[in-house]
Formats: C-alpha cells, structure tokens, sequence
C-alpha cells in the first residue's frame, strides 16, 4: 500500500491526479452503507406509506445520479465516462435499517469508488430526507467500499 497522498503535490498544495499515462482497463467499485431508524419508520417505508412517496425507489434514482455526478460534490475527482451504475435499498428488519449497496463500472484511467461511495451516501441522505418527518433519530452509519478492481493497484476486498 502506498503510504503517499497522491492528491497532494510537493508542497503540500492539492492537486488533482495526472492519470494520463495510466492504461484504460475494467474497473468496479462496490460500496455499502446503511440508514437505521425506527422499527415504525421502517415498516412505513416497506409499507409505502411515507408521505413523499416511494422512498426506496426514489433513493436508488438519486445514487444513479449521484454517482454519475461525483466529479461535481467532489473537487479532485476526474469525470468518468461510466458503463454501469446499480443501487439497491433493502429492507432489514433485524435491524431496524434499509442497506444500501451501490455499484460502478467502467474502462478507464482511473476507479470508481468515490462514484461508488457517493451513490451510498445520497441514496442514504434521500432515505433520510423521505422519512425525516416521522423519525429524526435515524442514523447514516457504516459507509465504505467492501471490493474494488482493475487498476494498478489490483484488488481490494473488505473483510
């Protein structure tokens, strides 16, 4: 693992990452996250009985089109040209929570996981938003990417 901040140069400014010299090949990313809340909230939401409407398709649109957007929330991320993006919200009864699981997919230069991880996040902040009126105490918790591959830096899988 490398232990340098390749967002950083020299003098300790941030930079964005030349990746021109690096070959295309096939990179995923796969991120997780959950939102825990309220035994009722969830069984509102299961239900569909949130007054917003349907809160778990609308959290999958909005991380498609989060990841799609990331370069825009995050500053020294490249805009990627992805092949496939998928994000699922399901209901977790034995834990009072909706998990969330978001995939990207490219060829390119460089990976996917912020795209990954973005998606996680908004899809959450979507899922919390449609249901803040009946439960504030819901909590955005265990964001991270368990696999990614392709690249110099081959593959990750979390334990």
């Amino acid at each position: 693992m490398s232990k340098q901040l390749t967002h950083l140069d020299e003098a300790g400014r941030a930079k964005m990452v030349d990746v021109g010299h690096k070959s295309d090949t096939e990179r995923v990313a796969i991120a997780r996250g959950r939102v825990i809340m309220q035994p009722a909230t969830l069984q509102l939401i299961i239900e569909g009985n949130v007054k917003k409407g349907d809160v778990l398709t609308v959290a999958q649109l909005a991380g498609v089109m989060a990841a799609k957007r990331t370069s825009d929330l995050i500053p020294l991320c490249h805009p990627l040209l992805l092949t496939h993006v998928d994000v699922t919200c399901t209901p977790n009864p034995d834990q009072n929570s909706v998990d969330i699981e978001a995939s990207a997919r490219l060829r390119g230069k460089t990976g996917v996981e912020m795209e990954a991880l973005t998606a996680v996040s908004v899809a959450a902040l979507t899922i919390y938003d449609m249901a803040k009126a009946v439960d504030r105490s819901m909590h955005i918790t265990d964001v991270r990417v368990i696999h990614k591959s392709g690249g110099q830096s081959g593959t990750f899988t979390a334990e």
